[in-house]
Parts: C-alpha cells; structure tokens; sequence
C-alpha cells in the first residue's frame, strides 16, 4: 500500500529532466566490484550510472516503449559518446526483455519531497 502513495505522489511532482539520448547496461564479471559509491555492483538492484548527478540519488528512466524504471545512482559513467546513463541488467530488463540499447529520458526524482507529503521527512 505504501508503494502505491509513494507512486502517487511521485506522479505528481514536477519532473526535472536530466538527460535524453541512449541507456546501456553493464555487469561485472565478478562479484565484489566496488561502485564510485563504494557499493557493490549487483546485477540484481536497480541501479545505474551517470556522469551528472549525486551518488545516492534517484531517478526515473523512461525508456521509448513507456516502460520505465526507478534507479539509484551508484557510479559514474557511461564513457562512450552519446550514452547518457549506464543501468543494472535488472533495471534494464524492467525497460525491455531483450534489449542492449534503449532511448530513454531521465528526470531527477525528489524522494525528500515525498517523504515529506507522507509524513516521514525531516523539516
């Protein structure tokens, strides 16, 4: 139940776009790979990378078929021109089964705000 306010009340924030263009995924080949945070990676969070923005941020990734996803900032990347955000293989699979590539906006979320509509944020 709590989700499902969570996600009302999301819907009704202002958005702030962060970027357009393409998502990869990654993976580590081993566990135990430290992210820029210093988490480690699991394939199984969702989670992704970005050049701009705060470690330990949100964000919402909608990706060009109206699936979307919301991720953690954890690490820095993608470093290959024209990519604008690097998700978990969990993350990237809730935008498309298949997929490697995806085009996709992402908008900053505001979790305190949120927080504080539902009673629970610091004032």
């Amino acid at each position: 139940m709590l989700g499902l306010v969570a996600v009302l009340l999301v819907s009704q924030l202002p958005l702030e776009h962060v970027a357009d263009g393409v998502a990869s995924y990654y993976t580590v080949a081993s566990s135990g790979a430290q992210t820029a945070s210093g988490d480690v990676m699991d394939d199984r969070r969702f989670t992704c990378a970005m050049r701009k923005g705060d470690l330990g941020s949100y964000v919402l990734v909608v990706a060009e078929n109206g699936n979307s996803v919301v991720c953690r900032v954890n690490d820095r990347g993608p470093f290959v021109k024209g990519r604008v955000v690097d998700l978990s293989k969990a993350a990237m699979r809730t935008l498309h089964d298949s997929a490697g590539l995806l085009q996709v906006n992402v908008y900053k979320l505001n979790l305190d705000g949120v927080l504080q509509q539902l009673g629970l944020g610091q004032s």
